[in-house]
């Protein structure tokens, strides 16, 4: 089916309030919500808003707390979460470290004791919409074996990359597994394979079936042992520059929470050469748009032209949304 864009926000807000989330942090964390959705990133728009009032429930998410600062060394800024709603402080840490760039040049800003983000793209996007390159991570609870082995020792660590480009940025958005937790509920809720190997099942083998991996929680980390190296040193820095909780930490806790993020951001703004940075940008991704598809009648982008398509989309006729997941959210 297909929602209003509006009536989605709305629609959040009102279990957001009902939960004690008011006012414009309401509305703030419902559109960050929609707008993953209106992008085509349902599994952490719609999908993940039931696990998010979950974590209330639970405990995991303490509604009354928000990032705070506490100390600064040198250029980088530590923020403590005190275990707030997850994508309110990744916004309000992703803003500080914009505004220091504005300042100096980069920003950063590394946050600990924090929650789940939600889309972690939403945050490029404030970072490029402020004329910034954003470069942002996280750890979570173990989730991924390292390479090689059998028990989950690593988080998948969703790390984002963004560029601005007029009004279509460069958007890079990936956990280090093949596929987020996510992406595989939604192809099993879908009853479909995944497109490429994703993880491995019971008894040891390579597999597509992604209730298989769910039931073994062994995903395939990207580039296999690439991934798994690229997750541990995300995690090690992350926890270092924070000042919070590794992921080995993390699995300890009886739910995932204490979370360690970092944002950082690098102003354009004051560049003496912007105009030909960006002449440059737009030269290369049109020579990347012209590749030769190795398949006849598609073609190439480069990552953040489809999300553009999507949303305008999703804006002209309603965005997506799957029935039984919105009778949820009007059932909280």
């Amino acid at each position: 089916m297909r929602i209003p864009y509006d009536e989605m926000v709305a629609e959040f807000v009102r279990v957001l309030e009902k939960y004690g989330i008011e006012g414009d942090e309401a509305v703030l964390s419902a559109k960050l919500f929609a707008d993953a959705s209106a992008d085509g990133v349902h599994t952490h728009g719609l999908q993940r808003f039931p696990k998010f009032i979950a974590s209330i429930k639970s405990g995991a998410v303490d509604v009354s707390k928000r990032a705070v600062p506490v100390e600064r060394i040198g250029l980088i800024e530590r923020w403590d979460g005190q275990r707030g709603p997850g994508n309110l402080n990744a916004w309000k840490c992703m803003e500080r470290a914009i505004e220091l760039a504005k300042e100096n040049g980069v920003g950063i800003v590394a946050l600990r004791n924090t929650n789940h983000w939600m889309r972690p793209g939403n945050y490029g996007i404030q970072a490029v919409n402020n004329d910034c390159i954003g470069i942002l991570w996280t750890n979570t609870v173990p989730n991924m074996p390292a390479w090689g082995g059998k028990e989950a020792k690593l988080g998948n660590n969703p790390a984002v990359f963004a560029v601005p480009y007029k009004d279509t940025p460069v958007l890079v958005d990936v956990a280090m597994s093949m596929f987020s937790y996510g992406k595989l509920e939604k192809y099993k809720r879908e009853g479909v394979e995944c497109p490429v190997d994703g993880g491995i099942d019971k008894n040891g083998n390579i597999t597509r079936d992604p209730a298989a991996i769910l039931e073994t929680h062994q995903v395939l980390p990207i580039g296999y042992w690439k991934g798994s190296g690229l997750s541990l040193v995300l995690d090690l820095i992350a926890s270092c520059l924070a000042g919070g909780t590794f992921t080995r930490g993390i699995g300890e806790l009886p739910y995932e929470t204490e979370l360690s993020q970092l944002f950082i951001a690098f102003s354009l703004f004051n560049f003496p050469d912007r105009a030909r940075l960006e002449d440059e940008i737009g030269k290369t991704l049109a020579d990347l748009d012209a590749s030769t598809p190795v398949k006849e009648g598609n073609s190439v982008h480069y990552p953040g032209e489809g999300m553009k398509k999507t949303r305008e989309e999703s804006m002209r006729i309603g965005v997506f949304a799957d029935d039984t997941l919105w009778a949820k959210v009007k059932e909280l």
